[in-house]
């Protein structure tokens, strides 16, 4: 089973075919339990190719013991595969078997029909389910948490409402245990068809039962569910409740991100409630707290709808302007020469040049026939005793024809500070040859220094990063 879990399938299997073959050290021997170890490491793996052969090579020892483990984790590997819906002829064939599904059987089926979006099915199995333990008098047939969790998921993303409710009545009729998970599974469902305040009054269930029962208590992101849809209304007041609430009554860790998330959705909140000073005021705290974010993201989104409904000349987001430059102009006409950019030997040690960092974001590196052989990034800098070189990247070029546009876009695309600028014809873009000789270099400082709003003194984020240099540097002069 190690071997099957590390991936060594091969020297498992010869060590199978020793043992069946009595030519092991100790003469173990083959059983149903060894094999089907092995054979959920080959499922966990995903390789139901090797799944299916060990079953058939060694069918004899599996069936003596007539046990649907064997066929359980078939289903399982099924599951995990492309093809879920396979698990359902595993079930044909347990019945062939003369075999009686248990309630694991019963559950990974379900399972398959969810994965499969085949609901329908699904609450069918459920109903032989609940039917066949009826017939036989087995209450260990009878539908269990996770049996019922499984089916409010594929309800839920079915958005069919009726099945979701008359699920949840019949779990909280039954004489089933409801922990925090089914719980969570039923709120989920419930905001997944639109229904809020079914949503509330199982929330508030679990609330309620939590002061007796500890295990109950919700987790952060049962809060951040609710928060959402309650955002989506624009119901601030509700999403500053929860929001409050989450941090004394929710058990288990949380996350930055849980608590970046719920300030995020709060602003979401104000802004579909047309409250626009206190959206701005959050999306300034959101600014100010994070380093960066996508607009594609949740918080992007609502950024962009801040941002337009404030007003260009009122953006928090400083929106740099180029009265200047025409992005159609070619580079040429913007870039400062190579030898002006004051590059340096690509074998120099950072020490000796540390200080330069402190002002220039990215530096050119030439070799000793002057050709431009990388960038050094200042964000790169890690190693005062390691040469340049070590730490650069490869040089980004351009021909000269190349419109400002298109280098902005490509300095944001591969998140570089400088392009080299080559003459027109010499290289393919994003290459460079040693014979091509570079004419210089445009740079995002370069584009800054174009910006109605740019001044020096702006702070740089980097800048304690780069004393830490120097003063590393310095320290070690001293030693």
């Amino acid at each position: 089973m190690g071997l099957g879990i590390a991936r060594r399938i091969d020297e498992a299997f010869e060590i199978l075919e020793s043992i069946e073959k009595d030519s092991s050290i100790g003469s173990p021997r083959l059983s149903p339990h060894l094999i089907c170890g092995f054979l959920n490491a080959l499922i966990e793996a995903g390789d139901m190719r090797r799944a299916n052969a060990l079953v058939a090579r060694f069918r004899k020892v599996l069936y003596e013991g007539h046990s649907v483990l064997l066929y359980n984790l078939l289903m399982k590997g099924y599951i995990k595969s492309n093809f879920p819906l396979g698990a359902l002829t595993v079930k044909d064939e347990i019945l062939r078997q003369g075999l009686k599904p248990d309630r694991l059987t019963y559950n990974t089926i379900i399972s398959a029909c969810v994965k499969s979006a085949e609901i329908d099915k699904a609450i069918q199995f459920l109903e032989d389910m609940k039917e066949e333990a009826n017939r036989e008098s087995n209450p260990e047939l009878l539908p269990d948490a996770v049996t019922y969790t499984t089916i409010l998921k594929g309800l839920g993303n079915s958005r069919d409402l009726y099945s979701v409710l008359k699920i949840v009545v019949e779990m909280k009729s039954s004489l089933l245990s409801i922990d925090r998970t089914a719980y969570t599974a039923m709120i989920d469902a419930l905001l997944a068809c639109g229904s809020i305040d079914g949503a509330l009054c199982i929330f508030g269930d679990i609330i309620k039962q939590a002061g007796n029962n500890k295990d109950l208590r919700p987790k952060p992101h049962l809060y951040l569910s609710i928060m959402r849809a309650f955002a989506t209304r624009g119901d601030v007041d509700m999403v500053t409740r929860l929001s409050k609430r989450m941090w004394p009554d929710s058990v288990g860790f949380i996350s930055r991100a849980a608590k970046e998330e719920a300030h995020e959705l709060l602003m979401e909140a104000a802004i579909n409630n047309n409250q626009i000073d206190l959206a701005r005021g959050l999306l300034r705290r959101i600014v100010n707290e994070k380093e960066c974010f996508s607009w594609t993201s949740r918080v992007g989104l609502v950024a962009v709808k801040v941002e337009s409904l404030s007003g260009f000349t009122n953006s928090l987001l400083r929106p740099h302007v180029f009265p200047q430059i025409i992005l159609d102009d070619p580079v040429e006409k913007y870039m400062v020469s190579f030898q002006e950019s004051r590059p340096l030997p690509a074998d120099i040690i950072l020490r000796k040049v540390v200080m330069r960092f402190l002002k220039d974001r990215a530096v050119p590196l030439v070799d000793d026939w002057g050709g431009c052989v990388g960038i050094v990034h200042r964000d790169d800098c890690t190693k005062l005793d390691a040469p340049l070189l070590s730490m650069s990247r490869g040089p980004l070029c351009v021909p000269t024809s190349t419109t400002v546009e298109h280098v902005i876009d490509l300095l944001l695309r591969e998140k570089s500070e400088m392009v080299i600028v080559v003459k027109s014809g010499n290289m393919y873009e994003g290459s460079y040859t040693s014979s091509s000789r570079p004419l210089g270099v445009f740079s995002l400082a370069i584009l800054w220094s174009f910006t109605g709003d740019y001044s020096s003194d702006i702070q740089d984020p980097d800048f304690s990063r780069v004393t830490t240099l120097k003063q590393n540097a310095e320290a070690c002069n001293r030693n």
